[in-house]
């Protein structure tokens, strides 16, 4: 629009009644929405910009297309944005991300964010795997000092998938089998006691010491205290690797027990799980493939470690080319 038409413009704003202008706002929220969210992106790429393809960071601006700035490279000649190569490249109404990412720090059911959103059920269950298919690996490095280690167990879950290697369950139903079977997922958590924590599906059924020494070996510290329960898979490991080891015998009524090192008890993790699984149980059952994303996204709501959509943002552009 030329000048003297948008100044005209302006002029006739006073001309509204109440529910013009509640009318005007709301169709022009998208349009905010997306400028908001366009300057957010690129002031989160622009230290850090490179080629996807050769990761040569000489470029220079090369036309614009679907509202993002495209760059040319100087090496190799390819053009990119700075969504290409993400899991967020090719999503469409970028106006509405912001909005979804409130719903995303709100913990909505994949149908209540739509509703909230204006998208389609689909595509909001689209956005929340793409949204934290990073943010689940915005984890500690390492863990320090006393480490809590305990596993617990979610019944399995098919859900979405088009052929089933067992009999559907109505309802979500029960496990066929008692006790930990293979029926259940294993869920590893490990917590130092200032709060760091990592987890990770491991599979289906009991607790191995080789699941151990993959997931939760490269994220011990040297000279930790692994505090556990009574589950023969963590002496087994700690004697394997040399690590310091403690186990509480719960089974037999015990919960804390003094040492030198401090108080021995496994109730930070334990508290997690119960805090992870009253969180969850909203969704009404989540497939066990998207475990990972599930975990991730409990992690970064837990204590408020991220409580804005721009800080949420970040982390998964801040995990992408690093």
């Amino acid at each position: 629009m030329k000048a003297p038409g948008f100044a005209q413009l302006l002029d006739q704003l006073t001309l509204l009644n109440q529910p013009q202008r509640r009318q005007l706002l709301a169709a022009l929220h998208p349009a905010a929405g997306l400028d908001r969210m366009v300057a957010l992106i690129d002031e989160i790429r622009s230290e850090g910009r490179r080629c996807p393809e050769c990761a040569c960071e000489r470029c220079y601006r090369h036309g614009q297309a679907n509202d993002l700035q495209r760059f040319r490279c100087c090496a190799c000649g390819r053009t990119f944005n700075d969504l290409t190569g993400t899991p967020l490249a090719r999503l469409r109404h970028k106006g509405k991300w912001l909005d979804y990412l409130e719903t995303v720090l709100d913990s909505r059911t994949v149908r209540s964010a739509a509703k909230r959103v204006g998208v389609h059920r689909n595509t909001a269950f689209r956005w929340r795997h793409r949204f934290l298919e990073r943010v689940k690996d915005d984890r500690p490095a390492r863990l320090s000092g006393i480490v809590e280690a305990d596993e617990t167990f979610l019944l399995e879950s098919q859900k979405g998938s088009r052929k089933l290697d067992r009999q559907p369950r109505k309802r979500g139903g029960r496990a066929a089998l008692r006790g930990i079977s293979h029926h259940l997922d294993c869920i590893l958590v490990a917590r130092d006691r200032s709060g760091r924590t990592i987890d990770a599906v491991t599979g289906r059924g009991a607790l191995k010491a080789s699941q151990l020494t993959k997931y939760l070996l490269p994220k011990l510290d040297l000279h930790v205290l692994l505090v556990t329960d009574g589950n023969a898979a963590y002496p087994a490991f700690a004697r394997a690797h040399g690590i310091a080891h403690q186990a509480v015998n719960l089974s037999a009524g015990e919960r804390v027990r003094k040492g030198v090192e401090g108080a021995i008890h496994v109730q930070n993790v334990n508290a997690y799980h119960r805090r992870f699984k009253e969180w969850l149980a909203r969704f009404h059952g989540v497939a066990s493939r998207r475990l990972p994303n599930y975990l991730g996204w409990h992690w970064a709501l837990d204590g408020g470690r991220v409580p804005s959509v721009e800080q949420l943002l970040r982390i998964a552009f801040g995990l992408l080319h690093r």
